[in-house]
């Protein structure tokens, strides 16, 4: 019998950088941006980025565990983004853009800790890794115009600026790991 699909939600700054690398990986299903962390039920975007809910912007990733792992997600989600930087990444700043692994599970959090220090001693990173694992609690989509931002706008700025690049430095890695 097939095994479920699982969740991660995970919080490397911008959704709109990160959701587009998710995506291209083999054995994730669906990339959804959203809000999780904060103190404020429902929250909008405009209200995340006054860095005043305490809430991340998140990717709620689901896949399937026959076909990619729990670790290798998380392997993606530390080289894509600096672990290393407080509240920032890049020229985002603000706790909204927080590095952050929302587990759901004891043996997540267990990997996710394990990782983290595992990266830590590797030496793979100049400075010592700041991201936060936490419970997850309530988790809220972000708004419609949010889903698939870079595939429906690879030639705005941002995009073409930020976010092409960071696909290409995943593509050179991940090779192996994409969708056929």
């Amino acid at each position: 019998m097939a095994q479920k699909s699982k969740e991660i939600v995970i919080g490397n700054g911008c959704f709109w950088c990160t959701e587009a690398i998710f995506q291209q990986l083999e054995g994730v299903e669906v990339v959804e941006p959203g809000y999780t962390g904060g103190d404020i039920k429902n929250p909008t975007y405009k209200e995340i980025c006054t860095g005043t809910t305490n809430h991340a912007e998140v990717l709620k990733i689901k896949y399937n565990p026959e076909a990619i792992s729990y670790e290798l997600l998380l392997d993606v989600f530390f080289y894509t983004h600096d672990p290393t930087t407080l509240n920032r990444q890049g020229n985002d700043i603000g706790t909204q853009y927080r590095s952050v692994i929302f587990y759901k599970t004891q043996e997540e959090k267990q990997i996710a800790v394990a990782k983290i220090l595992e990266l830590d001693k590797s030496g793979d990173f100049d400075n010592k890794i700041v991201t936060q694992v936490v419970e997850l609690t309530d988790y809220y989509s972000a708004e419609d115009y949010h889903k698939d931002y870079y595939s429906q706008n690879k030639e705005a700025p941002y995009c073409k600026m930020v976010i092409t690049p960071k696909i290409s430095k995943f593509i050179k890695k991940y090779s192996k790991s994409l969708k056929k």
